[in-house]
């Protein structure tokens, strides 16, 4: 018999999101234990038991729940997936709104699930919208499972939006930058991925913050480029990457000079536009139409101080550009892809494009392909122990605020392949997830080594942003 808080929960109707580019098997095991775990807890649950991969699919699910009734939603966030099926889930119903995500093992391989990625991206829709959402990231077979699926089914772990204050800092350094990012020049090559209004930008907006301009262009002429870059300027790019890396006769060769002929490429419009920074719809079409990985040369446009934001977020690009400005060194536009309360460490990930004076040195960078669409070139290493700080301009619930704050990167084991990094956040794991779901931030943050909270500040104050501590 269902106990007291379930029987508050009443009839749940299921939607368990995935993507195929990830471990399906992986993904099919973490969902049947997912609804283990809701009928271990007594709930009653009608919708798919399979995942749901498109939106086609997805659509057709949110009918057949129409014509069931329920009394609330649950988003079961097995993989990454975009936030453009949750968002129609959220206009589709009025009822009480959930999601849950999962961890997956710190193991040193591929990230095969990128379950918190896909809660992150949901979470900014949501916030966006307006729209109230409960969230839990925990496994299935975590201890109080039952319980933390009581509450959020109950409406005891809703998002609470975060409050902000006014920036004070008047350290000249942050001043300074500030100044210096007043009339930048972003290109964007591509406009960003269906599902993801955390990359969406207005430019009145952007212009009227840091007087920044963005000239769109087109990815085909970004691959047109890359077909003619001489033989010699190839030859030049593989051997700088030859210093980097190790293993870069064992990748795929053509592939490999596809992916390294688009460093000269970006570097050549970056010397016609006058660019001080880019962002790259990074796929499918890199793989799907070029037929190489854009993330080696973002690694190295990035070492050589050219943020190159993926997934064509100009908010990010700035948003780096200003924080390798204030650190005088080269950032890295991250995502957050785990939290571990337990541990009290995060994992901050991205495919394999950080600059490579972030390695650890007791590491060996190593050229790879992407986990998920198996092409090069892609740094791997695990990001050097050292006291770091986050930055994004955010356009979170609407409104522009810069986000501010800090940690240390552990010395620990390659968590996932690629460029990636176990923090220690200085706010608990624990709280920093509330505050991410309160917010509704972005899913991507900029990262660069030292301490530069106060200047950040300072840098806030002249842009005239309000501040959120992390």
């Amino acid at each position: 018999m269902p106990g007291e808080g379930t029987a508050t929960i009443g009839r749940v109707g299921l939607l368990p999101l995935g993507r195929p580019t990830f471990d399906v098997p992986f993904a099919g095991e973490n969902l049947a234990a997912m609804l283990a775990a809701l009928d271990r807890a007594g709930i009653e649950t009608v919708g798919p038991r399979s995942l749901l991969f498109d939106a086609d699919a997805t659509r057709a699910a949110i009918a057949a729940l129409k014509g069931e009734t329920i009394d609330r939603l649950l988003v079961l966030q097995v993989t990454f997936t975009d936030a453009g099926m949750v968002a129609e889930v959220a206009n589709a119903f009025a009822k009480p709104l959930a999601l849950w995500s999962i961890p997956e093992p710190r193991a040193g391989g591929r990230l095969r699930l990128n379950s918190f990625c896909g809660l992150n991206l949901a979470a900014h829709a949501l916030g966006l919208a307006d729209r109230a959402f409960g969230y839990l990231h925990a496994a299935p077979d975590a201890s109080g499972i039952g319980a933390a699926l009581t509450d959020l089914l109950s409406g005891a772990r809703q998002a609470v939006p975060v409050g902000t204050r006014a920036a004070t800092g008047d350290d000249p350094a942050g001043v300074a930058a500030a100044q210096a990012i007043r009339g930048a020049r972003i290109a964007r090559i591509g406009r960003h991925p269906d599902g993801f209004p955390t990359c969406a930008y207005d430019k009145h907006a952007i212009a009227a913050l840091a007087g920044a301009t963005v000239d769109e262009l087109d990815l085909s002429d970004l691959f047109a480029r890359a077909g003619a870059i001489s033989s010699e300027a190839l030859a030049e790019t593989r051997a700088a990457a030859s210093v980097d890396l190790v293993g870069l006769d064992a990748v795929d060769q053509q592939q490999l000079d596809r992916s390294l002929r688009l460093k000269p490429a970006i570097d050549a419009l970056r010397a016609e536009g006058r660019y001080d920074a880019f962002a790259i719809r990074c796929w499918p079409e890199t793989f799907t139409e070029y037929g190489g990985a854009v993330c080696g040369p973002v690694s190295m446009m990035g070492e050589a101080r050219v943020p190159c934001a993926c997934e064509a977020d100009v908010y990010g690009a700035l948003s780096t550009l200003l924080l390798q400005t204030i650190a005088d060194a080269p950032a890295f536009l991250t995502d957050l892809v785990d939290l571990d309360a337990e541990d009290d460490t995060g994992v901050v990930w991205h495919c394999g494009q950080a600059p490579v004076s972030m390695a650890d040195p007791d590491a060996v960078a190593r050229a790879t392909i992407h986990t998920n669409r198996k092409m090069p070139l892609l740094y791997e290493f695990p990001l050097k122990p050292g006291r770091v700080t986050f930055f994004r301009i955010s356009q979170a619930r609407g409104r522009p605020v810069a986000v501010i704050g800090g940690g240390e990167v552990l010395k620990r084991p390659m968590a996932f392949t690629g460029t990636s990094g176990v923090v220690r956040f200085d706010t608990p794991a624990r709280h920093l997830l509330d505050r991410i779901m309160g917010a509704a931030l972005e899913h991507h943050m900029a990262l660069a080594y030292g301490d530069h909270r106060n200047a950040l500040d300072a840098a806030a104050r002249s842009l005239g942003l309000p501040v959120l501590d992390l």
